[in-house]
């Protein structure tokens, strides 16, 4: 318990020590990907400043890069928003997602060993009670630390990039989609996932990998053409 809480420390004071401007992008980051932001809703550059209790300059650095992630839009007189996603633009992220992350996920397979694998289950059964609870943020931020952890063994931190600036421009939308449906209604393959990461089954883990991100955005597809 002391080693965890010990990490903890170090993690929030290596936090700390970033400079201002990475600060303000990895909080905003954080901030988009899981929906406290909204699609479409504008929101001003020194409102941003304000609420993040910064300096204008270190504000406008990370809305800069975010802008670069395609996270934000700028929308002229110092305004920014979170885009709206389109039919078009899910349709290219199932395409997208599933080209690369099951490729991340068969190369994590390899790499993975029981306790790597004992650690992701943990996360899972943390998820489930989020699910069961209805704990839309819980759920979120959970279900993203599941992939990323999976993918962090992966080993390949160009297509790791590649699959965290997507997740960084469909995360909002699934805010939505989790307040409009409910957690209980959200597909869950990370148990198919996990079979196949203790049977060692590289092959597997890539299909249920890619029909858990297919069901998902599915869903997201959907809620869009209802909405």
């Amino acid at each position: 318990m002391d080693l965890i809480k010990n990490k903890s420390l170090d993690t929030k004071a290596e936090a700390e020590k970033r400079p201002a401007h990475e600060q303000v992008y990895h909080t905003l980051k954080s901030k988009i990907m899981y929906g406290e932001l909204v699609p479409g809703q504008p929101v001003t550059i020194q409102g941003l400043t304000d609420s993040l209790g910064v300096g204008m300059t270190p504000v406008r650095e990370a809305i800069r890069r975010l802008i670069s992630d395609g996270a934000l839009v700028f929308q002229g007189n110092r305004r920014v928003s979170v885009p709206l996603l389109s039919g078009r633009d899910v349709e290219q992220m199932i395409f997208a997602r599933i080209s690369i992350e099951s490729e991340l996920s068969r190369r994590a397979a390899t790499n993975m060993n029981t306790e790597d694998i004992d650690r992701l289950e943990h996360i899972d059964q943390r998820l489930d009670r989020m699910i069961t609870e209805g704990d839309v943020g819980g759920y979120l931020h959970l279900n993203h630390k599941f992939h990323e952890m999976l993918y962090s063994h992966a080993d390949a931190l160009i297509l790791s990039d590649l699959a965290e600036r997507l997740w960084l421009r469909f995360g909002p939308s699934l805010r939505v989609v989790c307040g409009r449906f409910g957690t209980q209604s959200l597909p869950d393959r990370h148990k198919d996932i996990i079979t196949a990461l203790r049977a060692q089954d590289a092959e597997k883990v890539a299909k249920a990998t890619a029909q858990d991100i297919a069901q998902g955005m599915e869903l997201m597809m959907d809620a869009l053409v209802s909405g």
